[in-house]
């Protein structure tokens, strides 16, 4: 006799659908769950399974580590307790790497006293968590990372420059990887620092830039915390084969006093580590040239950078100065923009022109600010005066390089505004920042190179091409001197020597 196979098969067959539906909804939710948003799953994500809560994360060859809460409670901000990935963190032979690195870095600071097993630790910029991974497996379990995109349980999503913690909670803060380095925005990420740490917490960073200028450079970014060691040590990989190692100690409120500018008379020292820079410079061109616009011009090729002598990591900005600026497309464009090394750092130009025939260049010029007045040594109307010495070729609608006059002379001239560029530049940068500067002024360098010194600006600037004017050789008539310049190169060696003798990187410009 044949079994029936009405009614139940048909239930059989149902019940088989919803269960396959049933899969496929949960797989679905599981892919969503991990690859899409990147995270864990919990007990609110409908996952296959609840995570327990208190999970071990076990490292192939690197030993077992009980992942406690990323951060503990607090009034204001918290985490959730920390849950493992899906995959094994330790899977990677690079991962292990790294983690063995950190560890080894780690118990060097616990063993001097600068970490400790309690310390509530962060980490920055860590894209995979190597390092927090490697403070929980020594013992420093109240530790997090934060990254642009989470990597949970390890790492938070967060910014370096923008951290989601409240004041003054974290006794250990860390960055490696070069994370400062690579940093846009140096001075918020200082400020982050100081703000989230604990009075007397330490702050560790990890940098490829081991020169005195940088050193003295993240001295002067991280004013809030007292430098407390540094040291150099192997990297990881090629990616970063030298480090240094600079430890910080948050000192009271972090609102240490700014040492001052200037001493009661306006004046500034330059510091040793920017004159041993000055010693490496190219050497000034020590008799006349008989063809100026082709020495000048061969000279430019052993020009010595600053950039190329030093790195510039650790500056709150990056300002280029152009007096003389002329048309958009002369130097800020054709030189400063296309053959000036700056290291990827994005910079705030200044363009100063007094010739008006220019201004219409610098409209809509992102990053480039104009200002259509005549650098001087105070505010005062000046005559701009329109040159037509046979030794230049006139340019840009008929009008040549042009100089300032105090009072009017008769001639080709135009009213114009100047004003106090060195005051101009002390309210407008600050020793933090790093400061190029290109004059070409007509001569009026023989007066605004004195006003820097007499009121201290000279010091704020960390690089200077200065063009200086005299009673050179004419192109169009040999045998023959400008008549417009009453000065001599003698007298322009002198200036120039003044500049790097009181430790400013001065190159002869063009």
């Amino acid at each position: 006799m044949e079994p029936s196979t009405g009614k139940p098969s048909f239930l059989r067959n149902i019940l088989v659908r919803l269960f396959l539906f049933s899969v496929l909804i949960i797989g679905f939710r599981f892919a969503y769950i991990v690859t899409i948003r990147g995270e864990s799953c919990d007990f609110g994500d409908f996952c296959f399974f609840a995570v327990p809560e208190n999970p071990q994360l076990v490292g192939a060859g690197i030993g077992q580590l009980s992942s406690a809460a990323a951060i503990s409670t607090d009034p204001v901000q918290k985490t959730s307790p920390a849950k493992p990935s899906h995959r094994d963190l330790s899977d990677t032979a690079e991962f292990q790497k790294s983690v063995h690195f950190y560890s080894s870095v780690f118990q060097d600071l616990l063993a001097d006293g600068y970490l400790l097993p309690e310390s509530k630790s962060l980490c920055l910029d860590t894209p995979a968590g190597e390092d927090v991974f490697a403070l929980k497996e020594i013992g420093v379990q109240d530790t997090v990372g934060v990254y642009k995109k989470a990597s949970k349980p390890l790492v938070i999503s967060g910014l370096a420059v923008k951290l989601p913690f409240e004041d003054n909670i974290f006794d250990f803060i860390f960055s490696g990887n070069g994370g400062l380095d690579r940093s846009q925005k140096p001075a918020q990420f200082a400020a982050e620092v100081s703000r989230t740490l604990k009075p007397e917490g330490f702050f560790v960073v990890h940098t490829a830039s081991r020169d005195e200028y940088s050193f003295n450079s993240f001295i002067d970014l991280f004013n809030c915390c007292k430098f407390i060691q540094s040291r150099d040590i192997n990297g990881i990989d090629s990616s970063m084969p030298n480090i240094r190692e600079i430890i910080m100690k948050k000192e009271g409120d972090g609102s240490r006093l700014i040492r001052p500018f200037t001493d009661s008379v306006n004046k500034c020292s330059v510091p040793g580590y920017k004159q041993e820079l000055v010693e490496k410079a190219e050497p000034l061109i020590a008799e006349e040239p008989l063809k100026p616009w082709i020495a000048l011009k061969k000279n430019a090729k052993n020009i010595k950078y600053l950039t190329g002598m030093a790195d510039i990591n650790f500056k709150e900005r990056y300002v280029y100065v152009d007096v003389g600026a002329r048309s958009y497309g002369s130097s800020i464009v054709s030189w400063f923009k296309k053959q000036y090394p700056k290291q990827n750092k994005t910079f705030d130009i200044y363009a100063i022109e007094a010739d008006k025939t220019f201004y219409e260049q610098y409209q809509n010029k992102k990053g480039v600010t104009l200002l259509p007045y005549a650098a001087w040594v105070r505010n005062e109307t000046l005559f701009f005066e329109i040159n037509s010495d046979p030794g230049h070729k006139e340019v840009e609608k008929g009008r040549g390089m042009g100089r300032i006059q105090p009072v009017q002379s008769g001639g080709n001239v135009d009213k114009i505004q100047g004003f106090d560029f060195a005051n101009w530049l002390k309210s407008t940068v600050t020793e933090k920042d790093f400061v190029v500067m290109k004059m070409d002024v007509e001569g009026t360098e023989f007066e605004l190179i004195p006003r820097l010194f007499e009121t201290g600006a000279i010091c704020l600037i960390d690089e200077i091409f200065l063009e200086c004017h005299y009673n050179r050789w004419q192109k169009c008539c040999p045998g023959e001197r400008s008549s417009k310049y009453q000065n001599t190169y003698g007298q322009c060696l002198e200036l120039m020597t003044s500049l790097r003798q009181s430790g400013v990187l001065v190159h002869q410009w063009w």
